[in-house]
């Protein structure tokens, strides 16, 4: 039997991402735009997992639905894991990725160190349930420039040394079976799927 699932978000590549994954098991995704009036919550959460939740329940107390959202990003070391949490909202929501990539290419063009991870947790609610949260991380480098298509976001600069390309360059399935939020969302279904 189909279930529904809000996305709490209105980015498309997540959408996307979750409808991949979620979709061939059963479910039926929609998204935060498809709901009457919009609840936008505001991300003052200190760590991924806390502004997950703030998102997902803000989702479940207003339609009564049962909700998921993620909140990931871009931890970088040599900036003291920065954008970290603000992530979309470095450099303003408004700044286009193709200048948050240069930049971050900039900032660490001399340092030794240019690993990096993205992190994402995933939150689920409910109506009358705790709040239950996923976490994982996917570890790369900064690359040396923007390569690739697929993907969204700080895709086109995350290099996976062990293959010698970006995120961007992989094929979408390829990075549903691999990434922090592939990881995280396996353990979400795998929860699920055991708590029917």
């Amino acid at each position: 039997m189909e279930k529904t699932i809000v996305v709490a978000s209105t980015n498309a590549g997540k959408i996307r991402e979750f409808r991949q994954m979620l979709e061939p098991e059963g479910y039926k995704v929609i998204s935060l735009a498809e709901l009457p009036d919009p609840v936008e919550p505001e991300e003052i959460g200190t760590t991924f997992q806390e502004n997950a939740v703030l998102k997902a329940k803000a989702v479940t107390d207003r339609y009564g639905l049962t909700a998921i959202a993620d909140d990931s990003g871009l931890c970088v070391a040599a900036l003291n894991e920065e954008p970290g949490i603000h992530s979309a909202r470095w450099m303003g929501h408004e700044t286009p990725y193709s200048i948050k990539n240069q930049k971050l290419i900039e900032l660490v063009r001399d340092a030794a160190d240019r690993t990096c991870h993205y992190a994402c947790a995933i939150a689920w609610t409910a109506p009358g349930k705790e709040p239950v949260v996923f976490f994982d991380t996917w570890y790369g480098e900064i690359a040396k420039e923007p390569r690739g298509e697929n993907g969204f976001g700080y895709d086109p600069i995350f290099y996976l040394p062990e293959r010698g390309i970006t995120s961007a360059e992989l094929d979408p399935e390829e990075k549903n079976r691999i990434s922090h939020r592939a990881k995280a969302l396996r353990k979400l279904e795998e929860w699920l799927h055991e708590n029917r």
